[in-house]
């Protein structure tokens, strides 16, 4: 699989990671051996970048990864994990003792004295200008608590004004073929600043690997049931933010675009989804979820999908523009 290196970190990872929200929570239930073979099943396939938060499951997805990494000491992982969503979402709350707290208990979980990577999860835009936040995550990393740090973003614009901050090391932001507006000036600017991008929900919860009908449900527990307005957490989380009957409709345009790529036989359209946004300038890697051993050695794959033609992206284009341009690119 292609490695590239993950902006300001300096260290290379996949092109394709594993987020583990699923292995947490809000996907359904998901056993300790079925997410322990996840783990596996993305290793074995060249994956070296996981994605994790203190929130996912309270702690037990970093738990579990934590575990992973103990009983398998060949693997070379570089794990992410984020902070900020244990508290009410008001910039107060993003204090250095809040901090401390949060990253000592990431690095029990995870069996880590030093942190690879702490993202700020998704915190009020307020944060994001913030000097004193930014004092408190270098003075982390001058104590060896943490060796890098970044954000995870709802919009462009938190992006920008994180990309412009000299220790950011990365940017965590929603980037599929549903969700466009990060190429018009995130992208570039990551490049420009040498920051990392982690392109999350590359899928777009499920959508675009074509499997969805307009009669597809989900279990109680999980987020694209029970956020679809928004009502846990933003909904542009959730599908991306996008209707999901028009979702629906759109992934079939979507996957009808493989007909003209060489070789399209060869892999899904989850596949070329994930391999398209890996394909784009700029992005450092991309993380879907998986919740199988098949989910996982399938994502992984994606990595080794030929390069898609222009002809492909200006389909994706298209439906962005026909589908959800009016709705999705003046909210996120």
């Amino acid at each position: 699989m292609d490695r590239r290196v993950l902006g300001r970190t300096g260290r290379t990872v996949s092109a394709v990671g594993l987020g583990t929200w699923q292995l947490g929570a809000d996907w359904g239930d998901v056993s300790e051996a079925d997410a322990f073979a996840v783990l596996d099943a993305a290793a074995q396939g060249g994956v070296t970048f996981f994605d994790t938060a203190d929130v996912y499951g309270d702690g037990r997805s970093e738990a579990l990864i934590g575990r992973f990494l103990a009983d398998s000491p060949g693997h070379s992982i570089t794990v992410a994990t984020k902070m900020g969503r244990r508290v009410e979402q008001v910039p107060e709350n993003y204090t250095l003792a809040h901090f401390r707290e949060w990253t000592d208990r990431s690095r029990r979980n995870l069996g880590m004295d030093t942190l690879d990577l702490v993202q700020l999860h998704c915190p009020p835009t307020a944060v994001y200008s913030s000097d004193a936040v930014f004092d408190a995550l270098d003075l982390l990393v001058d104590e060896g608590a943490i060796a890098s740090y970044g954000v995870s973003v709802e919009t462009a614009d938190e992006a920008l004004t994180a990309i412009a901050r000299p220790g950011v090391a990365t940017v965590q932001i929603i980037l599929n073929a549903f969700r466009l507006k990060p190429l018009d000036a995130v992208l570039p600017a990551a490049i420009d600043a040498g920051v990392g991008i982690i392109a999350r929900v590359p899928l777009a919860s499920g959508l675009l690997s074509g499997r969805y009908t307009t009669e597809t449900t989900f279990a109680p527990d999980d987020h694209r049931t029970f956020n679809r307005q928004g009502d846990a957490f933003d909904v542009g989380e959730t599908f991306s933010g996008v209707d999901f009957e028009t979702g629906v409709a759109a992934a079939q345009e979507f996957a009808a675009l493989l007909a003209g790529e060489p070789d399209a036989a060869e892999f899904s359209t989850a596949q070329a989804a994930i391999a398209w946004v890996t394909q784009l300038p700029g992005v450092s890697t991309v993380i879907p979820g998986a919740r199988s051993i098949a989910q996982a050695e399938s994502n992984a794959a994606a990595g080794d999908v030929p390069q898609l033609s222009s002809g492909f992206t200006e389909g994706v284009r298209d439906i962005y523009d026909r589908r959800f341009r009016e709705a999705i690119h003046p909210r996120w």
